[in-house]
């Protein structure tokens, strides 16, 4: 595996957030630096019409980081723009992307975002590299753009798709049915209902821009494998929610990742099963960091200012793997 020195400090969390469950809660709740930098708008078309949304910040470095949002967000996400105002301090260019449809790409795609987007993300990193010739490229994927960015690096996309030059995967679902099947359980459920909260708002948007039909039945309650069988299957071009896990889970991929990465998960997440990153056995080019405490996005520590240190390992990362 690729051998990179672990951050000095671990995430060694707080007594009010000693569990996954709470550093998952408090990590996307509690209060924190909201850093604002001047950016410029882009637009991204893609091959089948649609197109993304992205924001390029001005950097001073030869480096352009490319950050990308989990489920149901957007690039004004606390921990995207935290991700921006780090690389910022590095003087990296920045771009924040937006999956179809989400943030400022509202009326921009009929198609849905979805885990195995990686040809998406491929189609930013070509656009960078034509826009940013002379820019080296990480990219920093969230939760499903983690496991999308992971596809991509991996080969397990249709097609063959353009790559960064180093990547950061943070808290991956790198085995999409069995995440589907843990957070349907006990806590977790909690996640479940607001992802599918969130994704229901998200096709009610696209129907009310004429973008797609009032087709899709879904309702409230329901757990993320049917969301999936009721709309991203149909939507994506599956046969149904197996064919979709087992087409899009980059699991299977891990071993052939040739680009430096890093993959980064917490063994309290509540909804990840962190062993499905180890038993493939990935690749020489992949290092795997696995902390004892930091859920799902949370890595709440008493150590590092203002008790995150997601983005205190992120940029320990960034700068190993750009040298």
């Amino acid at each position: 595996m690729l051998q990179l020195a672990p951050p000095p400090l671990p995430c060694r969390p707080p007594w009010w957030a000693a569990s996954g469950h709470l550093q998952t809660i408090l990590g996307n709740y509690l209060p924190g630096e909201s850093p604002n930098h001047p950016s410029v708008p882009l637009h991204i078309a893609l091959p089948d019409g649609d197109q993304l949304a992205a924001r390029h910040y001005p950097g001073e470095e030869p480096i352009l980081t490319l950050v990308f949002h989990g489920l149901g967000g957007d690039d004004q996400a606390h921990y995207v723009r935290r991700t921006v105002a780090l690389a910022r301090h590095l003087g990296h260019h920045v771009w924040t992307v937006n999956h179809r449809g989400c943030g400022a790409g509202r009326g921009l795609a009929r198609r849905p975002y979805h885990s195995g987007s990686g040809d998406d993300l491929g189609a930013v990193f070509a656009a960078a590299r034509q826009r940013h010739p002379g820019l080296r490229q990480l990219a920093i994927g969230y939760s499903l753009s983690a496991n999308a960015l992971l596809l991509n690096l991996g080969g397990g996309l249709p097609q063959p798709a353009a790559a960064p030059d180093a990547a950061i995967a943070v808290n991956p679902p790198v085995d999409l049915g069995a995440c589907a099947e843990s957070i349907h359980g006990g806590l977790s459920r909690l996640y479940e209902l607001r992802f599918i909260r969130r994704c229901r708002q998200a096709i009610q948007q696209r129907v009310e821009d004429g973008l797609i039909p009032a087709a899709y039945r879904t309702w409230p309650l329901m757990s993320l494998r049917e969301f999936d069988e009721a709309y991203t299957t149909k939507a994506g071009g599956f046969l149904n929610a197996d064919d979709y896990y087992a087409r899009c889970s980059a699991r299977p991929h891990l071993p052939k990742i040739t680009v430096p990465t890093v993959i980064l998960m917490a063994k309290d997440d509540p909804f990840i099963p962190w062993r499905h990153a180890l038993e493939p056995g990935p690749s020489s080019h992949v290092h795997l960091h696995l902390e004892a405490h930091g859920g799902h996005m949370g890595y709440l520590s008493r150590d590092v200012p203002g008790h995150r240190w997601l983005p205190y390992a992120v940029e320990h990362y960034a700068r190993q793997l750009l040298g």
